[in-house]
C-alpha cells in the first residue's frame, strides 16, 4: 500500500511540475503587445454582456506591460515547476508553487465563474499543491507551533 501512495504522490508532483513548466514556458511564447495593440483590442469587447472578457483582457495585458511581472511569473512557474520534478527539492517547489496556483484558482473563480472545466482543471492544480504540502506536514508543523521551555 505504501507503495501505491508513493507513486500516486510521484505522479501528482509530475502533473503539477508538467503543467507549470508548460505554463512557463507559455508566458514566452508570444511577443508582448504594444499599448495600443491592447486599447484596440479591450475596445471590441465594451458592451454589458462582454465585460468578463474585457476584465481578463485587461488584467492579463496589465501584467504584461508591466514590463516584468508576466515574466517573472513564466519564469517562477518554469523554476518551481522543475523543483518539483526533483526528488530532493519537491517539497519546496510545493510550497513555493501555493501561492502561484492559489493565484490561476482565483482568477478562474473571479473572472471565469461560468467555465466549470477551467474551474475544475484550476481546482485541481491547487488541492494538488495543497496535497504535496501537507504530505510533508511533520518536517514543518513545528514551525507553526513553538512550544514555550
Amino acid at each position: 500500500m505504501n507503495k501505491i501512495v508513493s507513486i500516486a504522490f510521484i505522479a501528482l508532483r509530475l502533473f503539477l511540475g508538467g503543467f507549470m513548466i508548460y505554463g512557463g514556458i507559455q508566458k514566452f511564447s508570444k511577443p508582448m503587445p504594444a499599448p495600443i495593440e491592447v486599447v484596440e483590442k479591450a475596445q471590441q469587447f465594451t458592451s454589458p454582456d462582454q465585460v468578463e472578457t474585457l476584465q481578463k483582457i485587461l488584467y492579463i495585458s496589465g501584467a504584461k506591460q508591466t514590463g516584468y511581472f508576466w515574466e517573472v511569473l513564466g519564469i517562477c512557474e518554469l523554476l518551481f515547476g522543475l523543483l518539483l520534478l526533483l526528488q530532493g527539492t519537491g517539497f519546496i517547489g510545493a510550497l513555493l508553487l501555493l501561492p502561484i496556483t492559489l493565484h490561476i484558482f482565483l482568477f478562474h473563480v473571479f473572472l471565469e465563474p461560468d467555465d466549470v472545466p477551467e474551474l475544475l482543471q484550476t481546482g485541481a492544480l491547487f488541492l494538488v499543491n495543497i496535497v504535496l504540502v501537507l504530505k510533508e506536514r511533520d518536517q514543518w508543523k513545528h514551525l507553526l507551533w513553538i512550544k514555550p521551555l
